[in-house]
């Protein structure tokens, strides 16, 4: 027996409640089950991200005085940038005082001759000592360089291996002193007129997902001077403790996305391959799943005092993987 026009209507609108409360659930209200994550390092190396430190000749373009929009709203352009164009400041937040090529410490990558310091005193407003806790990001090119960001069906990841300096090299301050992150966008869901959820692609939003390396220090009170790493973050947004961090040196960090949209966080000390042993958690965090990886970056906190330098942090060969 034929529809008429009412029927059709009526069922057009109950097939796209339905997928639209599919998606709405699949967004929003990701299940507690997690796929089976990818260790990061694992498929091909994406060559036009990323960098090795190897060109005796890399330089980065400061441009001070750098932005500081997140504290001020003040974009400082031109922004900084590597020569090489695969870094740039941060138009938020500024980017690190000092990035600079360094002879890559002891106990690096084999062969590896060049790695990367990052070091800040002023993380806050240039020239306004804030005097509490502030930040500087460098960023990769990603998006950019690839001419649009990546599907997590491809499965990327990222690697970095990070030189942790002796502990009286450390900013004696306990609280956040580092971040390894990425940024993923996942789809916002709206109501139409009608009250349907409607999970409309236009409507991005970027999260910034990552591992954070915390310190406690003997002078504000903890018995003994120790770090450890903080994961951002869980389904609810939020952070929450990891791993203790034993030792200092050299440490191999990891993030990589699962077309489920999750993200799985990975560490170990030295710099051999990440492993399926060397897993910390699995998170969709803040309750999301990502679309797609548009970059990764590095934090370098400090208090921003005027006076106290952060940590010193030395980064080696970060490298993106794509599964397929």
């Amino acid at each position: 027996m034929a529809c008429g026009p009412l029927e059709r209507r009526r069922r057009y609108w109950t097939i796209i409640g339905f997928v639209s409360i599919y998606v709405l659930i699949l967004i929003v209200f990701p299940s507690a089950a997690i796929a089976q994550w990818i260790v990061p390092g694992t498929g091909s190396v994406l060559a036009q991200v990323g960098d090795d430190f190897e060109d005796i000749h890399w330089e980065y373009h400061l441009q001070s005085p750098k932005s500081s929009r997140d504290l001020d709203g003040q974009e400082r352009l031109p922004a900084g940038y590597s020569a090489n164009g695969r870094w740039y400041e941060s138009v938020k937040r500024g980017h690190p005082d000092i990035i600079r090529r360094v002879d890559t410490p002891q106990g690096g990558l084999p062969g590896s001759r060049g790695s990367l310091l990052l070091q800040s005193l002023h993380t806050g407003i240039p020239g306004r000592p804030g005097f509490r806790l502030a930040q500087d990001d460098l960023v990769a090119d990603v998006s950019y360089r690839l001419g649009g960001a990546i599907p997590v069906a491809r499965g990327p990841s990222v690697v970095v291996r990070l030189f942790l300096p002796p502990v009286d090299q450390w900013e004696r301050r306990s609280g956040p002193h580092f971040g390894f992150r990425v940024a993923l966008e996942t789809a916002t869901v709206r109501r139409s007129p009608s009250m349907n959820p409607v999970a409309n692609p236009a409507n991005l939003k970027t999260y910034w997902p990552g591992i954070f390396i915390e310190f406690e220090s003997k002078p504000d009170g903890s018995k003994h001077d120790y770090a450890h790493f903080r994961l951002r973050a869980n389904r609810y947004g939020n952070d929450y403790r990891s791993r203790q961090i034993p030792i200092t040196g050299w440490w191999t960090l990891g993030i990589s996305v699962t077309p489920d949209g999750a993200v799985h966080y990975f560490a170990k000390p030295g710099v051999d391959d990440l492993t399926a042993a060397d897993h910390l958690a699995s998170e969709y965090p803040y309750g999301f799943r990502a679309l797609t990886f548009k970059t990764f970056f590095f934090n370098v906190c400090s208090s921003d005092d005027g006076k106290s330098w952060s940590t010193p942090w030395i980064l080696d060969d970060p490298t993106v993987y794509l599964v397929q």
